[in-house]
């Protein structure tokens, strides 16, 4: 249980390499330094900042940014050093506050590295300070302590290393916040910024970076922003929705499963394959250019004092495709750090009056009477204000988004649009690779109107299990009813029928493992068309047979890969994606099978063979041990709405909701009519 500290307090730390976890509702820059025996820092080479971010058992964050990640390994540290001091800091360009006072309380946490946290430290009550040293890490008797200390310093990070006796503080003050401001040494581009608050209609999202467009150098990977997402997956039971950032391959959801995923982002793994390689190319199916992107699309003029008019598809791409992808990422990006900064002011609020009421009831005097209660009245007041200013900037921004998203989304492929979208009635198979799924929509309790589509890159790095036990989040109506499960099964069934309807003709084909027939209702569409390569495989004879082809078929790919003589495959094998729907697991499944399945788990994806399942894993537990690693490398998806998609980059838990079918819609069957002649005749 992770320690909640106040000013002074201390905590024993078990454990020696750690992570350092600053939250804050700003950017602010997070530096180190080094201190001997006698609590006094050598020189600048034991101060780690953005300019020079590590040092023996140390590395800090590279940029200024609203949450950090610092690493941490005592064990490596010289033994001269007996405290690590851990610093925030205000940067002093690009216009932000210049007080700790005028923001939220930061919050720092201690964490290990399975992220289970030790202990956590919010440094409220700071008012003029721009500088703070907020924890140290100190050796005592043999052993490490962590102490809150939330020293707060109003000349900056200058008046801060003076006091620590470092030679030279303000040129190194005046350094760091020169790095900080020309983005020196930055490891992963920061998201793209929005513009002013009268024009936020997105302009310049970052592309996606591929073969043919270097992307951001992996080092110093801690600090990347955001999350990843993107995971994101970084603690046991949470899980991540493919979190990652347009640009990369950073906090990806990730591999983890517990009754949280992660959230991370508003897209998930990437395209194609790296032949022999097992990675996974972020480039465009089909892109081709080395060129620059041509540039978005102008939005038109707006009236004066009016926000711009939000355009579809104005973040940078080759394709329009590409740029409402980049635009979705940029949509859930705002809405991630718009919600953090307006939880971070009421936290802010609350701490405020908190403290106001505590001083007032410290003092018997004041603690009864008309001064009394005149004096709650006002610090009730003054909480409101705070409360309803942060409300009302949240409002903007989400009255923008809903603009934007209102703009958007009938602007969207038919891979990444909702079944109700018009663009399926005009629905003609493809010819092209798709970029990206849309695998349902995610939204926050302080935006519950506002969807932002969850678009999962393709191919899928990861397969997913889509939970058909009690339900537990916001929707629990089919906690004990049979209808979760044949709901759970209606999503994978969509799922797959959109799989199959975005890919090209004879480059896409779905097996179904049904063991007691169970989804027979919810398959009736995929079978009645005939677009399944084969009927649902029933009973542990048919598990069995898909099994072993499926693992025959990874095995041949591999081998043929490695060898680089992809044409030795045999004449007879299907080379086309294959999405193995497991229903009903594990009934039909025996030790043997399961192996099997978690060994299409691993190495499917980077061949071309793809899991989705849907299963209670209640009803799995025999299997213990067994099951844990196939449950850890699936991503978590639900039948009905449920908040247990966690964001690693600001901490929140995005509601996610499946994309169904509207009831008594015939779409889903004239697209697989369409996807089933244009098998025939391809044929």
């Amino acid at each position: 249980m992770t320690a909640e500290l106040v000013r002074g307090q201390n905590h024993p730390l078990s454990q020696v390499r750690l992570e350092i976890r600053v939250s804050a509702g700003v950017p602010v820059v997070a530096a180190a330094t080094l201190s001997d025996e006698n609590d006094k820092a050598r020189g600048v080479e034991w101060v780690a900042h953005p300019g020079a971010p590590t040092l023996p058992g140390l590395e800090v964050s590279r940029q200024a940014a609203t949450d950090h990640r610092l690493a941490v390994d005592l064990a490596a540290m010289p033994e001269a050093v007996h405290r690590v001091n851990v610093l925030l800091a205000l940067p002093s360009a690009g216009g932000g506050p210049l007080r700790f006072g005028a923001v939220g309380a930061p919050t720092v946490t201690v964490t290990g590295l399975d992220g289970i946290g030790i202990a956590r430290f919010t440094l409220a009550g700071l008012d003029a300070e721009s500088a703070v040293v907020a924890l140290e890490l100190y050796r005592r008797q043999g052993a490490w302590k962590v102490r809150a200390v939330g020293q707060g310093y109003a000349g900056g990070l200058a008046a801060l290393f003076t006091d620590q006796r470092l030679p030279g503080a303000a040129e190194l003050a005046g350094g760091i916040q020169e790095a900080v401001a020309r983005g020196l040494a930055r490891s992963v581009p920061a998201p793209p910024p929005r513009t002013s608050d009268a024009d936020r209609t997105r302009r310049t999202a970052t592309p996606v970076s591929g073969v043919d467009q270097p992307g951001p150098s992996s080092q110093g990977a801690p600090d990347a922003e955001p999350p990843r997402p993107a995971s994101p997956y970084d603690d046991p039971g949470q899980s991540t929705y493919g979190a990652q950032a347009p640009g990369g391959q950073g906090p990806s959801p990730y591999p983890d499963s517990g009754p949280e995923q992660q959230a991370g982002g508003a897209a998930a793994p990437g395209p194609s394959s790296a032949p022999g390689t097992g990675g996974i190319d972020y480039t465009h199916p089909n892109r081709r250019h080395t060129a620059p992107p041509p540039p978005p699309p102008q939005a038109p003029p707006a009236p004066s004092g009016q926000p711009a008019r939000p355009v579809a598809g104005d973040a940078a791409g080759w394709s329009m495709d590409e740029r409402l992808y980049n635009q979705v990422w940029g949509m859930f990006e705002d809405l991630a750090r718009t919600t953090a900064a307006y939880r971070s002011a009421v936290e802010f609020a609350d701490s405020r009056r908190d403290k106001e009421l505590d001083h007032l009831l410290s003092d018997p005097r004041s603690r009864i009477g008309a001064a009394g209660d005149a004096a709650r009245e006002a610090a009730g007041a003054r909480h409101a204000q705070l409360v309803d200013e942060a409300r009302a900037v949240l409002d903007r921004d989400l009255a923008q988004l809903t603009a934007e998203a209102e703009v958007v989304e009938p602007a969207l492929p038919p891979a990444y649009a909702r079944w109700d979208n018009p663009v399926w009635h005009g629905y003609r198979v493809p010819t092209d690779f798709p970029m990206a799924l849309r695998l349902g929509d995610l939204h926050l309790p302080e935006s519950v109107p506002l969807r932002i589509p969850m678009l999962a890159r393709l191919p899928l790095e990861r397969g997913l299990w889509i939970d058909s036990g009690p339900a537990t989040g916001l929707d629990a109506s089919f906690a004990d009813s049979t209808d979760r499960r044949g709901l759970a099964m209606e999503t994978a069934m969509a799922l797959a029928a959109r799989l199959l309807a975005v890919h090209p003709v004879g480059e896409f084909a779905v097996q179904v493992i049904d063991p007691a027939g169970s989804g027979s209702t919810a398959l009736m569409p995929l079978v009645r068309t005939g677009v399944l390569a084969a009927p649902p495989a029933a009973g542990a004879a048919g598990v069995a047979d898909v099994l072993a082809r499926l693992t025959q078929r990874v095995d041949l790919v591999q081998m043929a890969l490695r060898a680089g003589a992809p044409e030795s495959l045999p004449p007879g094998l299907d080379t086309a994606q294959q999405l193995l729907v497991v229903n009903d697991f594990p009934h039909g499944f025996d030790d043997r099978a399961v192996n099997q399945l978690r060994y299409l788990a691993d190495e499917g994806p980077s061949v071309g063979v793809h899991l989705v399942m849907v299963a209670d894993r209640e009803d799995a537990s025999a299997y213990g041990p067994l099951l844990d690693p196939l449950w850890r490398s699936l991503m978590r998806l639900t039948p009905v709405p449920d908040d247990h998609l966690a964001d690693p980059w600001v901490g929140h838990a995005w509601t996610y909701e499946p994309s169904l079918v509207p009831p008594g819609s015939q779409v889903l069957q004239h697209v697989l009519a369409q996807v089933a002649e244009a098998r025939t005749k391809y044929k």
